[in-house]
């Protein structure tokens, strides 16, 4: 459960980034970023895969990159619901997900489920194989 708050806390705080890196996105304050972080957390743990599914043709063709604009449509539908939260078109929508991404994916490396932060040292043998 720790890790869950920690990782919504981050999220939230990676929609602010993005509200003050492009142009496009605007939060009302940090309320707003916390409930745009929680709607979107729920839309990515339940219709994402569903997306993904069905749209792995293309993901392949595009070799992943199609991810990140099934990531600008949840940014753009979460948008319509949080009042304080504003993405204002497609570009803006995938700008601001390519900044949450990159958080999510840093924070699912690093943060356990117990909210611990975990990191694997990688050392080379003497035999050359990595341990």
């Amino acid at each position: 459960m720790k890790g869950l708050l920690i990782r919504w806390l981050f999220l939230a705080l990676a929609v602010m980034a993005a509200s003050y890196l492009i142009a496009g996105i605007r939060v009302d304050g940090f309320l707003s970023a916390l409930l745009a972080a929680g709607l979107l957390g729920f839309l990515n743990a339940f219709f994402r895969p569903i997306l993904l599914i069905l749209t792995l043709p293309l993901n392949l063709v595009t070799l992943g990159l199609f991810t990140f604009v099934i990531n600008a449509f949840l940014l753009l539908m979460v948008s319509g619901v949080v009042g304080g939260f504003h993405v204002d078109g497609f570009g803006a929508g995938l700008l601001g997900s390519l900044i949450v991404s990159v958080v999510s994916w840093l924070l699912s490396s690093f943060i356990n489920d117990q909210g611990r932060i975990e990191y694997i040292v990688m050392r080379k043998q003497d035999s050359g194989r990595w341990e």
